[in-house]
């Protein structure tokens, strides 16, 4: 099919989905997508989902007919997965999803409230199944210019979230019919619909638009979020082990601009984050050389511009030295990484650490010193959800 025909098509369904969006209904819409438009791609939805947000149909309004949608698409789906080995994030995402439906199909097999109050408190381990689309394959995907399942599909998760908790908080209050229908049964119709879109659109998007380093770096990362019924598999631990013997995480420094393995920074931006951070920094070299401290505002210990090149030995006074001694000391022998003090200060409490900076080898770099006023911080009790407008 000719990109003429391709983008006609496109355009086809999109007026198909604003009519439904009309109020155009369901069974219509269906009709009229296999007539007019024939199969279509996951790829193709997406595009097309992230071309009605960029015309400024809202998230909401998306988000309010997302189910619609993957059943709309459902039948005219022309699906190509490709296949994965054992060892790929998709797989994984999978066979979670194969836990997660033996969960759910005996949800819908009883009636019996202490055998669901089981199953719905072993099914909140799902969090960490959509945490890790949240913070690992949305982020990829972004960067391949599609935001839509990031602020689509993530809204989806929160309110699968609190569905889940409703319906814990309720199995007690409602009788058993009755909470079937209110509460568990959209549960579940939920939790099976999201499995539909991830294995339909998103999983098959994702492989096409992501390449190797993406899917190693998410891999790599899940060790930090977690699987959720599933065993990290022990390939992706070898896999893991090797990249950290021959990945060097290095920062390079082109075209005006510091790039970091986790992203990149201008000098300026830089600058700016370190004298607007809520603590003071100071950094020593490993041949205990004052090499920088940040200039915030409210600085709690003055610093001149002198310090800079002096040995951090000639910044203290000589009742503790020995101290800052044995910090170094312990350091470089890699007897600690870390070392803490707090003190009253004209009428602040200020908190004082120290932290061992070393390379991905283990080599010691040099000290850096953290100081922070927490006199406020001690004051807060209980939480705080809605900004403060005074800040």
């Amino acid at each position: 099919m000719t990109e003429i025909l391709k983008n006609k098509r496109k355009e086809i369904i999109k007026e198909i989905i604003k009519k439904l969006h009309r109020g155009l209904s369901f069974e219509e819409a269906k009709d009229m997508l296999l007539k007019e438009a024939g199969s279509i791609t996951s790829y193709e939805i997406v595009e097309i989902e992230q071309s009605l947000i960029d015309e400024g149909i809202s998230v909401d309004e998306i988000k309010k007919f997302c189910n619609v949608h993957a059943l709309l698409f459902e039948q005219a789906l022309k699906q190509h997965l490709k296949e994965v080995s054992e060892a790929h994030p998709v797989y994984l995402f999978k066979l979670e999803n194969r836990r997660i439906e033996e969960i759910t199909t005996k949800l819908k097999e009883t009636k019996d409230k202490g055998i669901i109050k089981n199953l719905l408190v072993r099914l909140k381990e799902i969090g960490k199944h959509y945490t890790r689309k949240e913070q690992l394959l949305f982020p990829y995907l972004e960067k391949a210019g599609f935001y839509g399942p990031s602020k689509v599909m993530w809204s989806k998760h929160n309110d699968i979230r609190q569905m889940l908790k409703d319906t814990i908080n309720k199995i007690d209050e409602v009788e058993i019919q009755e909470y079937v229908i209110k509460y568990l049964n959209p549960l579940i119709e939920e939790v099976e619909g999201m499995i539909f879109k991830e294995e339909n659109i998103l999983f098959p998007v994702s492989l096409e638009k992501l390449k190797v380093d993406d899917w190693v770096e998410i891999l790599w990362q899940s060790r930090d979020i977690e699987y959720c019924y599933i065993e990290p598999p022990k390939d992706v631990e070898k896999l893991i082990e090797e990249l950290r013997k021959t990945t060097v995480e290095e920062a390079i420094f082109q075209d005006g601009v510091i790039k970091f393995p986790s992203g990149e920074l201008l000098l300026e931006e830089i600058l700016n984050i370190f004298n607007n951070l809520s603590v003071d920094i100071t950094f020593v070299d490993k041949y205990d050389v004052v090499k920088y401290f940040s200039e915030s505002k409210d600085r709690i210990f003055f610093r001149p511009r002198t310090v800079i090149g002096r040995n951090v030995r000639n910044c203290h006074p000589p009742q503790s030295v020995d101290i800052v001694e044995k910090i170094l000391n312990d350091f470089k022998e890699d007897k600690r990484n870390v070392a803490d003090f707090w003190i009253n200060f004209k009428d602040r409490f200020i908190y004082i650490r120290y932290f061992a900076i070393r390379n991905h080898r283990g080599e010691y770099l040099g000290t850096l010193e953290v100081t922070q006023n927490i006199t406020e911080i001690k004051k807060l009790e209980g939480e705080r959800r809605l900004l403060n407008e005074k800040n």
